[in-house]
């Protein structure tokens, strides 16, 4: 099993990886959080956790009577990727593993990829 740490220093080693956070999805906010420091944490927290969030129910909305259960979700701007993996933990309430890709640098193929394995370790 992965420490938080660790899971995030491995999110942060994705290649292009630019800036990463846990975040616990029930509160949002901000669990451990690495990259730009010119962020506003708490901020980005609890507006990426409200994005996430929307998303789900715009989702459930749109397929009445199914469950509907997001892996992952991915968001490109004009600034870059935003890959988000929601997490049913063992801890306190429910965590989100986000990254942000530069648009260049990274593969969203591997970057998919390498989220799944390190969530799966995070959850063992």
């Amino acid at each position: 099993m992965l420490g938080l740490d660790t899971c995030l220093a491995e999110v942060m080693a994705i290649p292009g990886a630019l800036d990463a956070m846990l975040v616990d999805h029930t509160s949002g906010m901000a669990v451990v959080a690495s990259g730009a420091d010119d962020t506003d944490t708490e901020r980005s927290a609890a507006a990426l956790t409200e994005a996430l969030r929307a998303t789900a129910d715009g989702l459930a909305r749109s397929s009445p009577g199914e469950s509907v259960r997001i892996d992952d979700m991915l968001v490109t701007t004009d600034k870059g990727h935003h890959l988000f993996r929601p997490l049913q933990t063992a801890f306190e309430g429910p965590l989100v593993i986000y990254v942000r890709l530069d648009l260049e640098l990274s593969n969203l193929a591997l970057a998919r990829y390498r989220l799944r394995d390190i969530s799966g370790r995070l959850l063992a």
